[in-house]
């Protein structure tokens, strides 16, 4: 298979803007597609193709990695159309790879629904705004947005560790340096020790993996620095004990003291299919870190935080829940989809009920939903 081949494959991921393309042996090559996997119309991919696919867009130095440790990820870029974020590895001694697609073009706060405090944290000159959700769920876009947002509309030094670099940023008011972990520098904590010295305002750490990281990036917060971070916890609460169990127990009370003051948002969101138009909506919990919530995380009452969140709608802060709620009630998104997503299932299947909803699948045929809807009648 030649070159040729990957490009028209790119081509249609870019045409029909997917997110992600799967290759892999015994199976023709596939799209996400809102969400869903779709076959392409195209021959079942043999071991053969596999390698030709790989050794096209494989720089030298992954496929060495490939080699020896059994998988690869990089960035490329695919003309001026779009990036693409790679992960080649090994499955059943053949090769599989995944290419996820990231956009060129940068999108607004309206355009990604982000709320409108963010646009208030986002100036601060000091503090750690975290952006947490599952992989996929658009971290990502919504930092990329921020730190163009900055970019766009302040004179600010942006320096930013991401592996692999997805977004390119242009300078525009700011300067803004990436470098990509493993490429640039060895590891995010690395990079983290060096930025200190860097002159930076802004530092974006692409994902707090380990104590090291979190350490530097508090350290960073509290020195003067707007950080940005990610973490693969959903909603707030969550997040902040995520943060506190990375230390030893001896230390816990100690960063929770840090984080209290050092905190300054919290950003949880999940992506969802959208059932009025094609494509996806974010949904997301906002909590904004006053004084009261400074108490609960010094305080080790994080469990309280969810109730603060509620009450603290005038400073812009929403529970995921209710965002859901708010997407399933306009239309936007299923109840299934709402149910899978939200983090406590049994209020809002009540909910959807005492409305007169249905929880099940909208693509179903109509012989399926009554019987479906028989069956929710006989359980309620």
């Amino acid at each position: 298979m030649s070159t040729m081949q990957i490009d028209r494959l790119l081509d249609t991921v870019v045409k029909s803007g997917a997110s992600d393309l799967h290759l892999t042996v015994g199976r023709q090559p596939t799209v996400r597609l809102h969400g869903g996997l779709r076959n392409l119309q195209t021959k079942t991919l043999d071991s053969d193709d596999m390698v030709g696919l790989m050794k096209s867009i494989t720089p030298e130095r992954n496929q060495q990695e490939l080699q020896e440790e059994g998988g690869t990820d990089f960035g490329f870029a695919y003309g001026d159309a779009a990036r693409f974020r790679v992960s080649v590895f090994r499955q059943r001694g053949d090769i599989a790879i995944v290419l996820r697609q990231i956009p060129n073009r940068l999108l607004t706060f309206e355009q990604i629904g982000l709320p409108d405090m963010c646009r208030d944290l986002v100036r601060r000159p000091r503090g750690m705004f975290l952006v947490t959700g599952p992989t996929g769920s658009g971290k990502t876009t919504s930092l990329a947005t921020m730190i163009d947002y900055v970019n766009t509309n302040y004179d600010r030094h942006i320096v930013t560790m991401e592996d692999p670099i997805e977004y390119y940023h242009q300078h525009k008011k700011s300067i803004v340096n990436q470098r990509e972990v493993g490429n640039d520098v060895p590891s995010f904590a690395e990079s983290l020790r060096r930025a200190l010295r860097q002159d930076p305002d802004v530092i974006l750490v692409g994902e707090m993996r380990d104590l090291e990281t979190i350490e530097a990036a508090v350290r960073a917060a509290e020195t003067g620095h707007l950080v940005f971070g990610t973490l693969h916890t959903t909603g707030a609460a969550k997040t902040i004990d995520r943060l506190v169990d990375a230390f030893p127990v001896t230390q816990q009370n100690q960063i929770r003291v840090q984080l209290s003051t050092a905190l300054i948002g919290v950003l949880s969101q999940v992506l969802m299919t959208r059932v009025d138009t094609k494509g996806m909506v974010a949904g997301y919990e906002f909590l904004v870190i006053t004084p009261a919530i400074q108490n609960l995380i010094r305080d080790n009452k994080t469990f309280r935080i969810d109730s603060m969140i509620q009450t603290g709608k005038k400073y812009g802060m929403q529970l995921l829940d209710d965002h859901l709620w708010s997407l399933y009630s306009k239309g936007m998104i299923a109840a299934d989809e709402m149910i899978d997503k939200c983090k406590n299932q049994t209020d809002l299947r009540n909910k959807v009920h005492q409305a007169g909803g249905v929880i099940g699948r909208p693509e179903l045929d109509d012989e399926d939903a009554a019987a479906e809807e028989a069956a929710a009648k006989g359980d309620s």
